[in-house]
């Protein structure tokens, strides 16, 4: 870190702090987004970030990195937010002329967002520490943040910063205010409770991201969901493939559930055009409704694959298009 940038920005340069401060923004929020589960909850964590280091810069002592004190800063930031449960209710189905099937349960983390790649860029590809246990490619799927919301707040921080990002358990205690053996503790803790949330380890691995063998699932996918020929997509999906569609927390399980899911969509008078785009390191389209008049965005797909099969589908509402570039309706009849 320059010391000329530092002096600067503590009298008050604010050219100077966004130059200090800038090449971690985007890490930072990928930070928050793991820790919130939501891309806007996220952006405004990052924000409150900032403010609060430009306003507490005199205090920054240079004892710890620049970016160890913003990670301190944004990790108790989220832990405000997590403790103060700010969180968007749940929505109901509200479709109409679709009687959904019975669902397999109602899901728990209905706030979660995605994550566009995009923004991904030069966001996980930072050093990481040597306590890191997990690939950041791995640690930003829909599959992992959902289950980091499972996790009491103090636990979710801990694991985020040791074992995704590698801080020392000694850095972590200063972090939080509290022992090395309180990290300890709740790493041990929070590993057990990832462990029974996560896909096991023998499951077959996705293939490797706009690789060949990915974009043969991804154009079946396409051509099925755009024709409804829904006997071609059953085919696509894992025996006990899993639907969700935040914030609707409604839950299917298994090829027949989300078969007679998508036999409802296919039924109607309407037919769809998908436009590709990726989400937390996943194929993701956005989907379009084609009626008479214009094409109207309804949702956004993101999927996760197991080996050479979808093992689950996560529908968003329409309100998330717009971070992805993507717009809100397609020109045409």
């Amino acid at each position: 870190m320059r010391t000329d940038l530092l002096s600067r920005a503590r009298g008050g340069d604010g050219e100077a702090f966004r130059a200090l401060t800038e090449p971690h923004r985007r890490e930072l929020q990928v930070h928050c987004y793991r820790m919130l589960g939501s891309f806007q909850d996220a952006e405004d964590a990052v924000q409150d970030t900032l403010l609060a280091a430009w306003r507490g810069l005199e205090r920054f002592d240079g004892r710890a990195s620049l970016r160890t004190w913003l990670y301190r800063i944004a990790t108790n930031r989220c832990l405000d937010a997590l403790r103060s449960a700010r969180r968007r209710p749940a929505k109901q189905w509200d479709v109409p002329g679709f009687d959904l099937p019975e669902p397999t349960g109602l899901g728990e983390i209905h706030w979660l967002e995605p994550y566009p790649d995009a923004l991904l860029d030069g966001a996980i590809s930072v050093p990481l520490g040597p306590e890191a246990r997990y690939e950041q490619s791995e640690s930003i799927s829909l599959a992992f943040v959902t289950a980091l919301q499972i996790l009491p707040p103090r636990q979710l921080a801990v694991l985020i910063l040791r074992d995704v990002l590698g801080f020392h358990a000694n850095e972590v205690a200063d972090m939080l205010d509290t022992t090395v053996e309180s990290v300890k503790s709740a790493l041990k803790r929070a590993r057990a409770g990832m462990q029974n949330r996560l896909p096991p380890t023998t499951a077959p691995c996705p293939p490797a991201g706009d690789s060949p063998a990915e974009d043969a699932i991804v154009a079946k996918f396409v051509t099925a969901y755009e024709s409804a020929d829904i006997d071609a997509l059953v085919a696509l999906l894992t025996d006990d493939v899993f639907m969700s569609m935040p914030p609707i927390p409604l839950e299917y399980r298994g090829r027949d559930l989300v078969a007679r899911f998508f036999a409802l969509v296919f039924d109607s008078a309407h037919r769809f055009e998908l436009v590709p785009t990726r989400a937390n390191g996943q194929p993701a389209f956005g989907v379009y409704r084609r009626p008479s008049l214009g094409t109207h965005g309804s949702g956004l797909f993101v999927l996760t694959l197991t080996g050479d099969r979808i093992s689950a589908l996560t529908r968003f509402e329409n309100t998330v298009l717009p971070t992805f570039g993507l717009p809100q309706s397609l020109p045409g009849a």
